[in-house]
C-alpha cells in the first residue's frame, strides 16, 4: 500500500470519527440548551449508546492503525466533558 494510500485512509477515518463525534456532540447541545427533560431515560440511553458505539469505532480504527490512540482518547475526553456539563447543569437546574 502506498504512503498517499495510508494517508488517505488516514484521513478519511478521522473525518468519519469526527463526523459522528459532531453529531453526538450536537445532541448534548440541544440538550444543553433546552433542558427540559434533564433526566430523561431515554434521551441518557440514546447518548449512552452513541458514545458506547463511538468508543468502538475509536477502538477498531487504533486497532487497523488509522488514528492514533491518543486521538481517540481526546475525541473521547471532549464528549465526556460535555456530558459532564450537561449531568452537571440538569442537577444545578
Amino acid at each position: 500500500m502506498s504512503a498517499e494510500m495510508v494517508t488517505g485512509d488516514r484521513e478519511k477515518a478521522f473525518a468519519l470519527l469526527k463526523s459522528d463525534a459532531d453529531k453526538i456532540r450536537q445532541l448534548i447541545e440541544v440538550q444543553l440548551e433546552n433542558l427540559t427533560m434533564p433526566q430523561c431515560p431515554l434521551y441518557e440511553e440514546v447518548l449512552d449508546t452513541q458514545m458506547f458505539g463511538l468508543s468502538r469505532e475509536i477502538d477498531f480504527a487504533v486497532r487497523l492503525g488509522l488514528i492514533e490512540e491518543e486521538v481517540g482518547k481526546k475525541i473521547l475526553d471532549e464528549l465526556e466533558r460535555k456530558l459532564s456539563d450537561l449531568h452537571e447543569s440538569s442537577v444545578s437546574k
